[in-house]
C-alpha cells in the first residue's frame, strides 16, 4: 500500500468521489456547503429588537411586582411614587375634560371594544387566517392567566390620595381594560394590516390610542401608573411575541389577494432564502423562482425554478411548510369524523417527514419504471418548518385536461395504474392536474400520498379515478374498451363500486360536474353489476372523536366570548373577612362616605362565601350552604 497527496490521486473505476452532482446535467454547479452546527438556516425566525425589548420590559415589571409583594419598603415607595404622579394629573381636571376622559374610558372598556374584538375574530375567519386566529386566542388566554396571577397575588387596592371619578371594579393591578385593549389592537395590526408602511402607521395609531386611554384611566383616578404600565407591557408583549413567532411575515404574510391559503409568498426574504438554500445544498445557481401550476395544487406551493447552465434549465420544486402539515391533519380528522377511518388516513407528523416521504416515493416509482419526475433532493429552508422537494421539470407538458388524448395516451395512463397495482402501490391522488401529457406520452406527478401495500379498495379507487380522468377527454366506451386489455371486467366493476363521493379528489369531482355526463353511471353500466362499497365506517373512536371536537369547539367559543366581553366589572375571589386586608381597603374605597363596611367575622358550620363584587359605589356578596350539609337544629 502506498500513500500520497489526496489532491494528486486520480480516481479510477469505482473510486469514491466527494459527492454525486444533483440536478440536470446541463446545470452550472458550484461546491455545496454544509451548514455548520449553530449557524442560522436560510430562513431563520426572528423576534426582532422591539419584540425582545417588550419581553424584557414585561419581565422587569413582573420582577418589580414580585419585589413589591416581598418587601414592604419597596411597596411603600411604589405607592408614594404613583400617588405623586396621580396628584399632578388630578390638577388638570375640569368639567369638559372630565366628560371627554369619561367617554374615552367608556369606549375603551365597554361594548365598543367587544365589538372590535368580535370583528377581529370574524375577519380572521372570513379571510381564512386560521393560524392568526389560533395565535390570537392563545395569546389572549395566556394574557388572562398571567393577569389573573398578578391580580389575585398582588391584590392592589385603588389609588390613594386622589378621588376616583370614573367607574372601576375589583383590584387595580394590572389594569384589565388597558391590557385587553392593547392585546386586541395588536391582534388587529398583525392579523389585518399589510406589513410595511401600513403596519408601521397602524402601530403609531395604536400607540396614540393606548396613550390616550391610559391617560384617561389616570385622569379619572381609577388606576395607578404602575397598573397601566404593566397592563400595556403585557398586553403588547404577549400577542406581539406570539404573532412574530408563529405567524412571521415571511411565512404567513397578511395580503388581500385571491388564491389558496396553501400557496405561500415566495418573494422577499423567503425568495432569497430559497436561492441561497439551493446554492448551498444542491450547488445550483438560481436565476428565477416563480409559482407554477397553482390552480391544481392545494397542499403545497409549486414552483418553477430556473437554474444557470448551458443552456439554462428549469426545475420543479414543491415548497412545504407547517401550515400544509396542519391543514393535512385537520382535513384527515374531518374525513374521519364525516366518513370514518378511510384507508391509510394517518396524517404526517412533521414537514420533514412529508418531504422525505415524497422524495422516497419519487425514487421508488422511478426504480419501478413509472413515468414520473426525476428527484434531485430535499432542500431545507427552515428546520422542521419549511422544506423544498426538487425534481426535474417536464418542459412542454400540459395537463391531460388540455391535451389531445388518443389511444396511446389512454393505454399509457391505464398502464400506470397496472404498474402501481403490480408493485402493491396506490397513488391516492389521481386527478387531471396530476396526469400530464408530454410529446404524446403520459407523465404522473404529485406522488406525496403514494401508499405502499395499500388496501385493494384504495387501489380500485385509483383505477376508477384514472378512467374518469380519461373519460372526460374522450368517452366511457372507448376508455372501457382499452381498459379491458389490462384489467378484467370484475376489476373494473370493483373500481366503480368503490368510486363514491370523497373517494375521488375534489378537482376531479368538479371536472365531472362541469362535464355534464354521468360518467360514473356509464362505466358502471358497461362493467358487470356489483354492489357499491360503503365508505361510511362507524366506530367507537369516530363517535368519541366527533364528541370531543364538538366539546372543544363549544369550549373555545364560550371562552372566546368570555375573554372579549366588557372588562369594566371584574369580580374579586377573596372573602370579605373582617380586618385591614386589601379587600377591606377596596370595600372602603368603593363607598368612601360609609361609616361602616360589611365583613365576615365567621360563618356558621356548613356555609361558605361565594365571593365579593366590589365596584365604584357598590359592594355586594353572597354566602351559600355547602351541598350535602344538613343544618343543625
Amino acid at each position: 500500500m502506498t500513500t500520497g497527496d489526496a489532491a494528486t490521486l486520480e480516481p479510477g473505476p469505482g473510486a469514491l468521489t466527494a459527492h454525486r452532482p444533483l440536478g440536470p446535467p446541463s446545470a452550472e454547479r458550484s461546491g455545496r456547503r454544509r451548514r455548520p452546527t449553530g449557524a442560522p438556516p436560510p430562513l431563520p425566525r426572528h423576534l426582532g429588537l422591539t419584540g425582545k425589548l417588550w419581553l424584557a420590559g414585561a419581565g422587569g415589571l413582573v420582577g418589580w411586582i414580585v419585589l413589591c409583594a416581598l418587601s414592604a419598603p419597596v411597596r411603600a415607595f411604589t405607592d408614594r411614587a404613583d400617588s405623586a404622579v396621580l396628584r399632578q394629573i388630578a390638577r388638570l381636571r375640569s368639567g369638559w375634560l372630565t366628560d371627554v376622559m369619561t367617554a374615552v374610558d367608556r369606549i375603551g372598556s365597554g361594548w365598543t371594544l367587544t365589538l372590535v374584538a368580535l370583528g377581529l375574530l370574524v375577519g380572521q375567519v372570513v379571510f381564512r387566517r386560521w393560524r392568526h386566529l389560533i395565535t390570537f386566542l392563545v395569546s389572549l388566554a395566556l394574557l388572562e392567566v398571567v393577569g389573573e396571577v398578578l391580580y389575585d397575588g398582588f391584590s392592589r387596592p385603588r389609588p390613594y390620595g386622589v378621588t376616583a371619578i370614573g367607574r372601576w371594579a375589583g383590584y387595580s393591578l394590572p389594569s384589565p381594560p388597558v391590557a385587553v385593549l392593547a392585546a386586541v389592537l395588536i391582534g388587529v395590526a398583525y392579523s389585518h394590516v399589510v406589513p410595511g408602511k401600513s403596519r408601521t402607521l397602524a402601530k403609531l395609531v395604536i400607540a396614540c390610542v393606548l396613550a390616550l386611554f391610559a391617560f384617561a384611566r389616570l385622569y379619572l383616578g381609577v388606576d395607578h401608573p404602575l397598573d397601566v404600565l404593566v397592563a400595556v407591557t403585557l398586553g403588547v408583549a404577549i400577542p406581539l411575541t406570539a404573532f412574530r413567532t408563529f405567524t412571521p411575515n415571511e411565512a404567513f404574510p397578511v395580503a388581500y389577494r385571491r388564491g389558496k391559503t396553501a400557496h405561500l409568498d415566495v418573494g422577499g426574504k423567503r425568495g432569497e432564502a430559497i436561492r441561497c438554500a439551493l446554492m448551498d445544498q444542491l450547488g445550483l445557481h438560481v436565476l428565477d423562482v416563480r409559482p407554477f401550476g397553482l390552480e391544481g395544487s392545494g397542499g403545497s406551493t409549486p414552483l418553477r425554478v430556473t437554474v444557470a447552465g448551458s443552456p439554462d434549465t428549469a426545475l420543479f420544486a414543491k415548497l412545504y411548510a407547517m401550515s400544509h402539515v396542519r391543514a393535512d391533519r385537520w382535513y384527515k380528522m374531518g374525513r374521519r369524523i364525516l366518513y370514518g377511518a378511510l384507508e391509510d388516513e394517518a396524517p404526517f407528523q412533521s414537514v420533514r417527514r412529508l418531504a422525505q416521504h415524497e422524495d422516497y416515493a419519487l425514487r421508488l416509482l422511478r426504480d419501478l419504471g413509472l413515468p414520473t419526475a426525476e428527484p434531485y433532493g430535499i432542500v431545507e429552508i427552515t428546520p422542521e418548518r419549511e422544506y423544498l422537494v426538487v425534481t426535474g421539470f417536464f418542459e412542454g407538458a400540459e395537463e391531460i385536461g388540455d391535451a389531445d388524448v388518443d389511444d396511446q395516451v389512454i393505454d399509457e395512463a391505464l398502464l400506470v395504474v397496472r404498474q402501481l397495482w403490480d408493485a402493491g402501490l396506490a397513488h391516492r391522488d389521481i386527478k387531471p392536474a396530476n396526469v400530464l401529457v408530454q410529446d404524446g406520452h403520459v407523465r404522473v406527478i404529485d406522488v406525496a400520498f403514494v401508499a405502499v401495500r395499500s388496501t385493494p379498495w384504495r387501489q380500485a379507487v385509483d383505477l376508477a379515478n384514472m378512467m374518469l380522468v380519461l373519460g372526460v377527454r374522450t368517452d366511457s366506451e372507448r376508455v372501457y374498451r382499452r381498459a379491458l386489455q389490462l384489467f378484467s371486467p370484475e376489476e373494473i366493476a370493483e373500481a366503480f363500486a368503490a368510486a363514491r363521493g370523497v373517494a375521488s379528489p375534489s378537482q376531479l369531482r368538479s371536472v365531472l360536474k362541469q362535464d355534464g355526463r354521468d360518467l360514473v353511471a356509464q362505466f358502471r353500466a358497461l362493467a358487470p353489476a356489483r354492489r357499491p362499497i360503503a365508505i361510511q365506517r362507524w366506530s367507537v373512536r369516530r363517535v368519541a372523536l366527533a364528541g370531543a371536537v364538538v366539546a372543544v369547539l363549544a369550549f373555545a367559543v364560550t371562552t372566546s366570548i368570555d375573554m372579549i366581553r366588557p372588562v369594566h366589572d371584574v369580580p374579586v375571589a377573596d372573602k370579605a373577612l373582617c380586618g385591614t386586608g386589601s379587600l377591606m381597603v377596596l370595600v372602603a374605597q368603593a363607598v368612601p362616605t360609609a361609616v361602616a363596611v360589611p365583613c365576615i367575622a365567621a360563618l356558621p358550620a356548613g356555609w361558605e362565601s361565594e365571593g365579593t363584587q366590589v365596584k365604584h359605589g357598590r359592594v355586594s356578596g353572597s354566602i351559600r350552604r355547602r351541598r350535602g350539609v344538613t343544618p343543625s337544629r
